[in-house]
């Protein structure tokens, strides 16, 4: 459902008006990130258009993988989209629409474009036939864009799901066309490439909605009454304050956070947590584990402690009121995917 025009000047006035509030609060610092990374995440009203210099291709990924080493190129990007995604736009604009992103891209990769709706025909790295649906459900596309790396022997080396601001782009990049995969997993590699931007905040953001310690998360023996939510942020993290500034200030999203246990981790500390599975860990312990990349990463556990779904990337308003319907009404017990629960509800 889209909104009235006059909704969407109020909501376009409203991002206008955080975005001064950040500049303010953090000066020259959230500029040097990209203010571009602030936008409206309710689908667009008219198709997006794909790059010129994709690969045209047959959607052989083995021949086209075979195809761009002969070239000189580190691999291949399998990029999965979708006509009517902001987050897809937004990739499109501010990653792949600087000179120096693209010319990095274009010089050790070759793109393949995959609509995660589409009924073509797919071959993949392991010589099945796939639709383009059933292909992006293969690789977990649960939020676009999302970006598969495979590298020149046709491994999968890194998955990024959901947007990513160009900063961490550009290292992720690097990490495939450098091989860096081999030495170290992609959340050691960020770790070092992040310690470059500091915002002088040490300490974590609050809400109302957090419980406090002690962190007693196990729902493996009996479970609990309401779905689990659990945040993993860190110090010194700009997009921790934006999702904190943004969509968990928004009336809407609080009262749906009224209907989940919520807990909030410091990721890089060695807080106790009982884990929803009954592991006694620390959390940096459980966001090692958990391969997390990217803060924050909100990850939605069932009553019995299974993962449902997890969010790490950047998030707004539309797509985290979605994941969370999704989770408190049930949908995904009938809906394996968080697409496929959204393509039902659009019919």
């Amino acid at each position: 459902m889209h909104l009235s025009p006059h909704k969407n000047f109020s909501r376009s006035i409203i991002i206008q008006l955080f975005l001064l509030l950040m500049a303010v609060y953090y000066g020259p610092a959230f500029a040097s990130i990209n203010t571009g990374d602030v936008f409206d995440d309710q689908p667009l009203s008219d198709d997006l258009i794909m790059p010129d210099w994709f690969k045209v291709s047959f959607l052989d990924l083995e021949e086209d993988l075979n195809e761009a080493v002969e070239n000189g190129k580190q691999g291949l990007i399998v990029y999965f989209g979708q006509k009517r995604c902001a987050y897809c736009k937004a990739h499109l604009k501010n990653n792949w629409g600087q000179k120096d992103i693209l010319a990095y891209t274009q010089k050790h990769f070759d793109v393949i474009h995959i609509n995660i709706r589409g009924q073509k025909e797919v071959t993949g790295m392991d010589g099945n036939t796939y639709t383009e649906k059933e292909f992006a459900i293969k690789y977990e596309t649960n939020f676009t864009p999302s970006l598969a790396f495979f590298n020149r022997d046709g491994k999968l080396v890194l998955r990024l799901r959901g947007y990513r601001p160009p900063y961490q782009f550009r290292a992720a990049l690097e990490y495939v066309a450098d091989t860096h995969y081999r030495q170290e997993p992609f959340d050691e590699y960020m770790a070092r490439a992040e310690q470059a931007f500091s915002f002088g905040k040490e300490t974590l953001n609050v809400h109302d909605a957090f419980l406090p310690p002690p962190y007693a998360l196990d729902r493996s023996r009996f479970p609990a009454d309401r779905p689990l939510l659990v945040a993993f942020e860190r110090h010194n993290c700009h997009a921790c304050d934006v999702l904190h500034a943004g969509p968990l200030s928004d009336s809407r999203i609080n009262q749906l956070l009224q209907q989940l246990d919520i807990v909030q981790l410091d990721m890089r500390a060695d807080t106790p947590v009982l884990t929803p599975g009954g592991q006694k860990i620390t959390s940096r312990q459980w966001a090692e584990q958990l391969q997390l990349d990217y803060a924050p990463t909100l990850i939605l556990f069932d009553e019995r402690g299974k993962e449902i779904i997890r969010i790490d990337s950047v998030v707004w308003f539309y797509r985290l009121q979605n994941v969370l319907n999704y989770v408190i009404s049930k949908g995904y017990r009938q809906f394996p995917t968080f697409q496929a629960w959204r393509q039902h509800r659009q019919q």
